[in-house]
């Protein structure tokens, strides 16, 4: 470990947080922010990440007396990538260097495993002491790049059925010579005061009170079959509640019209943001989502949620954290339909 000889460094140090993508996974690497904070309130704490995921860390800003991020540093890895021979790109990629390199970092913390977020530690600018930190195995069903861990000078062994909370923990405890944090240490996510003030996103077609059900993730394996959600829906129908049934893309959204088609009153709201995503599953009475970001958001922000595990790991993602979360099948076992129908109205009003 390395020793930081200043006691204004040790009280007031300057953290990296290194945690790109994607939508859940950013998620699920909020707690350590509010871990940091609690032990080190005088930090600057600065967070790269992928632009596309910018709304995520915007609510955690230090602003009026609360003490969060204080800058978020967005990467346009995947929007370069498709324009590499662009000027423009090239001129965006040297804007990004300068805002990362105008700090000095004495802590990074890179929680991703990966050769592109351990590229991102090379490129900031470092103190001589610093301790660059990050994964040294991958965990099971995660993606994990041996080469990343040739950018660390730290690299600290997670078991390899690590939930993803716990995983970002077990770095950051190593990275600042910590005890580890166990769950009784409730992870926090978003402040109260910020869930409590969201405002209600009014989108056409919706009427309280409604249930929105994300079918939809990228791998088709961890899907819960058109059948069952249909059953689900018609259950929740036959209650008085409005079915949402969002999509990210033109298949996706073929497949919730097929789905709704099914179920009396449901609906197919058109696309919305990340940002609208955050009023829109708050106004719900519930949120019954397979393993996938908006699911994640659900439970994050403290809101009741049915998570549905077909063909993933539950105790990689589950929401631990609340009683009004409930976590529903697991890799190689879907749940029932009556299992999630009974998980649903249990949490409904």
């Amino acid at each position: 470990m390395s020793n930081l000889s200043s006691n204004n460094l040790i009280s007031s140090p300057k953290i990296l947080l290194v945690k790109l993508s994607s939508l859940g996974d950013v998620l699920h690497n909020l707690p350590i922010l509010w871990d940091l904070r609690a032990r080190l309130p005088g930090a600057q704490i600065d967070w790269v990440v992928e632009e596309g995921y910018v709304h995520l860390l915007e609510p955690l800003l230090s602003r009026d007396g609360f003490k969060g991020i204080d800058h978020i540093i967005p990467f346009g890895l995947r929007r370069w990538k498709k324009n590499l021979l662009k000027p423009s790109t090239w001129q965006q990629f040297f804007a990004f260097k300068k805002q990362l390199q105008s700090t000095q970092y004495n802590y990074i913390i890179e929680t991703q495993g990966l050769l592109k977020s351990a590229l991102v530690c090379a490129l900031a600018n470092k103190s001589s002491d610093a301790v660059i930190a990050g994964l040294a195995n991958a965990t099971q069903f995660s993606g994990y790049e041996p080469i990343a861990k040739s950018f660390y000078n730290q690299c600290v062994q997670v078991p390899i059925d690590c939930h993803a909370v716990d995983r970002s923990r077990r770095v950051m405890c190593s990275a600042l010579d910590w005890p580890l944090l166990e769950r009784t240490n409730t992870p926090l996510f978003y402040p109260e005061s910020f869930t409590d003030a969201l405002p209600e996103k009014k989108i056409e077609g919706i009427k309280s009170p409604y249930v929105l059900c994300f079918h939809s993730t990228a791998r088709a394996a961890k899907r819960w079959s058109n059948q069952h959600w249909i059953t689900l829906g018609k259950a929740l129908s036959t209650r008085g509640y409005q079915v949402v049934l969002p999509w990210g893309n033109s298949s996706e959204k073929v497949v919730s019209e097929e789905i709704a088609k099914q179920i009396p009153g449901s609906f197919v709201p058109p696309a919305f943001s990340i940002g609208d995503a955050f009023s829109v599953i708050a106004d719900a009475a519930l949120t019954v989502g397979v393993d996938t970001g908006l699911t994640h958001l659900a439970a994050v922000l403290g809101k009741p949620t049915v998570e549905i595990y077909c063909d993933s790991p539950l105790w990689k993602t589950e929401g631990y954290w609340a009683k009004n979360i409930y976590n529903v099948g697991d890799i190689g076992s879907p749940p029932s339909t009556s299992e999630v129908v009974g998980a649903a109205l249990s949490l409904l009003p």
